[in-house]
């Protein structure tokens, strides 16, 4: 069993060299500050039909309840910026982060592989992964961890990386050493470029979105038929949607990705309005075989193409 330091020195290593960064150790303790501003936001109804979001509330805001005997909770960031472009102007939009691999695959992996080496080579335990995909405050525990701060499109922004990252959390049931991070002053002062970009105007409040106007949750999240009212309003967005943080100041430090499983393929980014909306089966099935656009489906990617074209 190595020290306190050594073991902590250790996990941050192991984890960088599996290409996350952040990697802060913090106690599973409750979510208190949280709880105000999540139960509002229920509420209000913003979040749609994400019905799972109201699910297993206690569990959001207490990792203890999640995972049995959680003592810690290890937040890690994963970038997936890239500069590589659509190349067809016309083409439908397609957000950044499904360039590639389904994000929760490749994240998951990675947790997966740091567990293992934690119970291998620190000290034996259970633990369990999660990135969007659970009941947990992920940007509350990000923020927590001194990673960044929430910003008014309600994105977690780091001051040197900005805000096109995954957050991921591996809770164990052991005890380690904890950092004792400082928080992140909110650096959005002013500024209300992604307010004033948002075409559906989904952010409806500082640092708090609707969920129903916002193009991501529609062309996604949504099962039915998309909202009318929102017609013409999607500005070509296909699948997901990157204008708040398009042009978020912040993003100006973003650097590309080093993740080989977020590349797109070629063929993806050269595919014409008529090669998006002449799609078959057959090509949605080659192009996103481990894509997060399997979410949607090939009738989901049907119904939003149909809808961005008949405006």
């Amino acid at each position: 069993m190595q020290n306190h330091a050594d073991t902590v020195a250790a996990i941050k290593q192991k984890a960088r060299s599996l290409g996350l960064s952040g990697c802060v150790l913090l106690p599973a303790t409750a979510l208190h500050d949280e709880v105000e501003h999540f139960n509002r936001w229920l509420q209000n109804g913003f979040q749609g039909e994400m019905d799972y979001m109201a699910r297993n509330a206690e569990k959001r805001l207490d990792p203890r309840l999640l995972v049995e005997n959680a003592k810690t909770v290890i937040v890690v960031l994963q970038n997936y910026f890239t500069n590589k472009k659509q190349s067809e102007p016309t083409a439908p939009v397609l957000s950044k982060y499904a360039f590639g691999t389904d994000y929760h695959f490749v994240l998951k992996d990675k947790l997966k592989v740091l567990l293992q080496f934690i119970q291998s080579e620190i000290s034996p335990c259970n633990g369990r992964v999660f990135t969007d995909s659970a009941p947990v405050l992920e940007r509350a525990w990000a923020t927590r961890a001194g990673l960044g701060w929430i910003g008014k499109n309600s994105s977690l922004i780091s001051l040197d990386k900005g805000s096109f990252f995954f957050i991921g959390e591996l809770i164990i049931d052991i005890e380690l050493s904890y950092d004792n991070p400082r928080p992140v002053a909110d650096h959005c002062g002013k500024c209300t470029r992604c307010i004033d970009a948002c075409p559906t105007k989904a952010i409806v409040a500082d640092r708090v979105v609707d969920a129903r106007l916002c193009i991501s949750y529609q062309t996604i999240e949504l099962k039915g038929e998309l909202d009318p009212h929102l017609k013409g309003q999607f500005e070509n967005r296909v699948f997901g949607c990157d204008i708040c943080q398009d042009v978020c100041p912040w993003n100006l430090k973003a650097e590309p990705h080093n993740e080989p499983g977020f590349n797109p393929e070629e063929k993806l980014l050269k595919l014409t309005a008529s090669d998006w909306h002449n799609m078959d089966t057959s090509l949605f099935a080659t192009l996103f075989k481990k894509s997060p656009v399997k979410r949607t489906g090939f009738s989901g990617l049907k119904r939003n193409l149909q809808f961005i074209t008949d405006v």
